[in-house]
């Protein structure tokens, strides 16, 4: 069997953690009622700074993909899987940005904010936008709420694209039998 030709060693690490953080965060933002009344600040003050960090990992992953070819899809992938996988690709991309700035938003929204600083895992300060923080009162309760709806709505999306990425790789790799997980893989 050829082996595929592999993404760059950065572009594993960026994928593998970024893929791991979303994980994390989406359970912190599904689940954090349950984790008890004491500990719901916590969990979204972690919801925030592992949002933060995604967006930043994927800033750069962006940069590195843009710089850095990634392999060839195999050549007996048919049109439709190239096309689709190409699509789905840089889909996730642009959710994996908006998700965390939309959330970033809606969060410079809350009333609040002005009260409540935002610290990245209770490290520094993180800072809110500002132009939505200087909003009137009733507009800014109105972004806050348009925008708690929109990240929710690109959260569900990123999940569905996320089980579509999924799906496709393993569809390629234990159907097709296609080594295509050792593409993304040490």
């Amino acid at each position: 069997m050829i082996l595929p030709e592999r993404y760059t060693y950065i572009a594993i690490i960026l994928h593998w953690l970024i893929a791991g953080l979303m994980i994390v965060n989406f359970a912190f933002g599904e689940f954090y009622e349950a984790f008890g009344e004491d500990n719901v600040r916590f969990m979204i003050d972690a919801h925030k700074s592992t949002g933060i960090s995604v967006l930043g990992l994927v800033i750069i992953r962006l940069l590195w993909r843009l710089t850095h070819r990634p392999p060839v899809l195999p050549a007996n992938f048919k049109p439709w899987e190239k096309r689709a996988s190409h699509a789905v690709h840089w889909l996730l991309y642009a959710l994996m940005l908006a998700l965390p700035l939309s959330g970033w938003m809606h969060d410079s929204a809350w009333k609040a904010a002005p009260e409540i600083k935002m610290y990245w895992f209770g490290l520094f300060e993180w800072p809110r936008i500002t132009w939505i923080m200087e909003l009137e009162p009733v507009v800014k309760e109105q972004w806050h709420a348009v925008l708690g709806d929109v990240h929710e709505i690109l959260g569900k999306l990123l999940l569905l694209l996320f089980v579509i990425h999924v799906g496709g790789a393993l569809k390629h790799q234990w159907i097709d039998k296609h080594p295509e997980l050792q593409r993304m893989w040490r």
